[in-house]
């Protein structure tokens, strides 16, 4: 999803508040990206963030999730459309508000099991009985207009792999 020319390494800008990042850095260098850590602390350091996410020439965002991105991803998706950038986030509410994309856990399964886990404690199970579960069922979802407004075109084998295209 970063773009830039073929002659540079590509940049993809992360705006996170926590050491999610460090984890790309791997992966991001065998696949010739540079990644940089663009940490905000409050809402009055978003558009600072994107100033310089565009003065690094970023490609690309990675949106992390945190309460203070969850309270404010319509600034986020806004000051991303703005300047211009791609951005994929953790939820699929991201891209139905604007975002370009999201890849991460099935937000209806996610509170499926917590009830169906609610439950086995309201008859009687102990917390500490019932087993942790990973989350099994995960969702890529593709906004093609928001993709449309920002000159991208979305391979055919990307959109036959999303859960959901918002059209």
């Amino acid at each position: 999803m970063a773009q830039g020319n073929d002659s540079e390494a590509q940049s993809c800008g992360d705006i996170v508040e926590s050491p999610q990042w460090k984890e790309s850095q791997r992966p991001a260098k065998e696949l010739g990206l540079q990644v940089h850590s663009l940490a905000v602390n409050n809402v009055n350091e978003f558009e600072s963030g994107f100033r310089e996410a565009v003065k690094a020439r970023s490609g690309a965002l990675a949106i992390t999730g945190s309460a203070l991105v969850a309270n404010n991803r319509r600034k986020i998706i806004s000051l991303a459309a703005k300047a211009g950038l791609p951005a994929i986030y953790n939820g699929a509410v991201d891209v139905v508000n604007g975002g370009l994309m999201s890849y991460g856990l099935d937000e209806n399964e996610r509170f499926i099991r917590a009830a169906a886990m609610l439950d086995k404690i309201l008859k009687g199970a102990k917390p500490a009985d019932i087993p942790v579960e990973q989350p099994m069922k995960f969702e890529l979802v593709i906004n093609f207009k928001t993709a449309k407004a920002l000159g991208l075109t979305i391979p055919p084998i990307v959109l036959m792999r999303a859960t959901r295209v918002i059209k």
